[in-house]
């Protein structure tokens, strides 16, 4: 352990927020109170948060210079105009519009060109871009490369999309009912795996064929194109940059979550090429988000994401970050935990059917390692499980649960030291030599979509 080659931190601390341990009894009556939800847990509980890396970015001292000067004109702002020119600089695409977030960012673009009845396919879809397909009487169908659905399978792009069957899944249900296809990069719901370029130009080529528009959900855009640089022939010389900007000219559009790889705390974007699909959003904007010139957020927080997006581009930050992640998968496959293999750019997954074989399904295995992990260390994570993605079979009422039952450690950027990371692995071998001790759960209030924002549940 002593001869480990830790990445350093390439910044330095200028500001810094406390942040207090508890004891286990307050965790106790804390996990209780909320229901035995992580979601309900008020942040000043938890000592290391590694719920979600959206919107809990550190800003930089440029980024925070730009705030102040964020200008708030209501229409035509400054702030717009940066945004707008840094984001085509990437992406290359037409037309820009901003929203508060990204889940609002597919609420608008769903809402404009899904009819119910209506497939999207993608790699994996995510909890959200999934919700906001079924809400409106869609169907999310998933149409990754089996060996994602094999944690511990060897491949430098497990999250590649299977071109074959994107072809059948064309031919079978016809392209009137596909209003469109979507990638995730990286793949957030099978591992935070990244998607090959040489998969992103066969998926574009496919549906070029097919005169279907093809969007990303590029949320994680910078680690994915950093992943190609490292691991694809060909790519090791090029800029990240280059790279993102032949990944986005093989698609039509995409949605962004800018809380991820924009380095900000709130904001997203739609950017699309087609004319008049974007004054059909554009419209629907105005109406829900803002003007487009503003679309929910403040002229700062544009400032903001239009620094952020550019800062994302630079190697020895993508080095760094992905490099923090991977140690703490080395850490804890070291110990013989058993996570999701090979580790992901933003995230470790642990396998918590793995980790505890004791409690079925039914009980949640995921959820219980949520509610365990901050009972014993105050380490808040997230379930991508039974809990987020179980259905319910109407002719048998019984709970169809996905192929992977997993816990998502994942790691904010720019937030936490290697220190940080060390305690959670100790926290997490530590609460694996006592996994038998860990009971599975029982849900007793649960919301019809994105129930596990909200679900209370009770120990068994």
């Amino acid at each position: 352990m002593a001869d480990r080659n830790y990445p350093i931190e390439p910044y330095r601390i200028k500001v810094v927020e406390p942040i207090q341990r508890t004891t286990k009894a307050e965790r106790e009556r804390v996990l209780k109170e909320a229901g035995y939800n992580v979601f309900n847990i008020a942040a000043e509980k938890v000592f290391i948060d590694l719920l979600t890396d959206s919107g809990t970015s550190a800003m930089s001292d440029r980024q925070w210079a730009g705030i102040m000067r964020g200008d708030e004109s209501y229409a035509g702002a400054r702030s717009f105009f940066h945004f707008e020119q840094a984001v085509k600089g990437i992406f290359g695409y037409k037309h820009i519009l901003p929203t508060h977030q990204g889940r609002a960012a597919e609420r608008i673009l769903f809402e404009t060109v899904l009819r119910e009845g209506d497939k999207i396919p993608n790699n994996i879809h995510f909890d959200t871009t999934r919700a906001n397909i079924e809400y409106r009487g869609g169907e999310a169908v998933n149409l990754v490369n089996d060996g994602a659905y094999d944690p511990e399978a060897p491949g430098d792009f497990k999250g590649d999309m299977d071109v074959e069957k994107l072809r059948r899944f064309i031919e079978v249900n016809g392209r009137e009912r596909i209003p469109l296809v979507m990638l995730t990069v990286t793949n957030n719901s099978g591992g935070g795996q990244p998607v090959s370029m040489a998969n992103i130009k066969a998926v574009g080529r496919i549906c070029r064929e097919a005169g279907l528009p093809f969007f990303f959900d590029a949320c994680r855009f910078a680690e994915n194109a950093y992943f190609i640089k490292t691991r694809e022939k060909g790519y090791a010389e090029r800029s990240i940059r280059s790279i993102a900007q032949e990944m986005f000219a093989e698609a039509d559009g995409a949605t962004m979550s800018s809380k991820k790889d924009a380095l900000v705390n709130i904001g997203g974007f739609l950017a699309l090429n087609d004319e008049v699909l974007a004054e059909k959003l554009k419209n629907l904007l105005i109406i829900t988000e803002g003007f487009p010139t503003y679309g929910g957020l403040a002229g700062r927080d544009l400032e903001a994401l239009a620094i952020g997006i550019e800062e994302v581009l630079d190697e020895s930050y993508l080095e760094y970050r992905i490099g923090q992640v991977r140690c703490l998968g080395e850490l804890l496959d070291e110990a013989g935990i058993p996570i999701y293999m090979p580790v992901g750019g933003h995230a470790v997954y642990l396998l918590a059917d793995r980790f505890l074989p004791h409690i079925p399904r039914n009980q949640y295995p995921g959820w219980a390692l949520t509610v365990a992990l901050y009972r014993e260390a105050g380490i808040r994570t997230v379930e991508i499980g039974s809990v987020m993605f179980a259905r319910r079979n109407e002719e048998t009422g019984e709970e169809e649960f996905p192929e992977l039952e997993l816990v998502r450690l994942a790691v904010p950027r720019r937030v936490y030291s290697m220190s940080h990371i060390r305690y959670v692995a100790d926290a997490l071998i530590d609460l694996y030599q006592e996994r038998e001790r860990i009971r599975g759960l029982k849900i007793i209030k649960q919301a019809k979509h994105l129930r596990h924002f909200t679900v209370r549940l009770e120990p068994l």
